[in-house]
């Protein structure tokens, strides 16, 4: 698209899938609420991810009908993992399949911030065998080459690249994932995620020309019981002060799906 043009902000004219990042079951209640296809299931949200429990995992595909990505994440900080956690990521990927996961969310790189093709290899392989699908996560906008990385992970069978187009939200990283989707998109699913709001969401299919995005839809409720703060000790969630908690907001899901219809 050329600079400066002008991008349409109405909704597209072929289906989009909504996925809809949870931080547990009743995000995904929320979810489901609002019209949601999909989910992204994690645990510790404000870490920016972690491997849900399988008790969660088991509670969303009993209590709703959505397609379930669990994510794959042992540990908060970067994505070059030692033996121990990447024991532990194959571990939790097993059992994860095993609860009914439609997907894994994982991603791993080498001490240089290239994608590990052995491992993520790996993980392909126990995904497909389980007959699910396997999804390289953010750690892709970390990568110095995107195509690169892209080409890597198209030839090894990832299904799915969640992106922010290496950027801090998927509006400002548009350039790139649109780029992926013409280069890219016939070989492996390109979602963005990362800063997507209803109001924004219409005009990023439009200029990346991608069938999907990736939203919290976060808003916030307040915390039942007593306050999380309490004689010096603080045990609220960052951002959130003492009485409130993040959550998925049904309404923001709804509006999501809408502009998208």
């Amino acid at each position: 698209m050329p600079r400066g043009a002008a991008v349409s902000s109405a909704a597209p004219d072929r289906p989009i899938t909504v996925e809809v990042c949870c931080g547990g079951v009743a995000d995904a209640l929320a979810a489901e609420e609002g019209g949601a296809g999909r989910v992204e299931l994690n645990a510790a949200l404000p870490l920016g991810g972690l491997t849900p429990t399988v008790a969660a995992v088991e509670a969303v595909r009993r209590m709703t009908g959505l397609q379930v990505v669990a994510m794959a994440r042992p540990r908060a900080g970067g994505f070059c993992y030692g033996d121990a956690d990447w024991s532990q990521l194959l571990a939790e990927v097993d059992a994860l399949l095993a609860a009914g996961a439609h997907g894994v969310a994982f991603g791993c790189l080498t001490p240089e911030g290239a994608v590990d093709v052995a491992r993520v290899r790996e993980v392909v392989g126990r995904a497909h065998a389980a007959g699910a699908e396997a999804v390289f996560h953010r750690a892709f906008d970390l990568v110095p080459d995107a195509d690169g990385a892209t080409a890597i992970l198209a030839g090894v069978g990832v299904d799915r690249l969640l992106t922010g187009g290496q950027a801090p939200t998927a509006p400002e990283g548009a350039g790139l994932i649109a780029h992926l989707q013409a280069a890219w998109g016939g070989r492996v699913q390109v979602l963005p995620g990362s800063g997507v709001r209803p109001g924004n969401a219409a005009a990023l299919v439009a200029e990346t020309g991608v069938g999907q995005v990736h939203s919290s839809c976060s808003g916030f409720v307040t915390a039942p019981g007593a306050a999380a703060v309490a004689h010096g000790v603080d045990f609220s969630v960052p951002g959130c002060g003492p009485e409130r908690l993040p959550c998925v907001d049904p309404g923001t899901v709804r509006e999501l799906v809408a502009v998208l219809r």
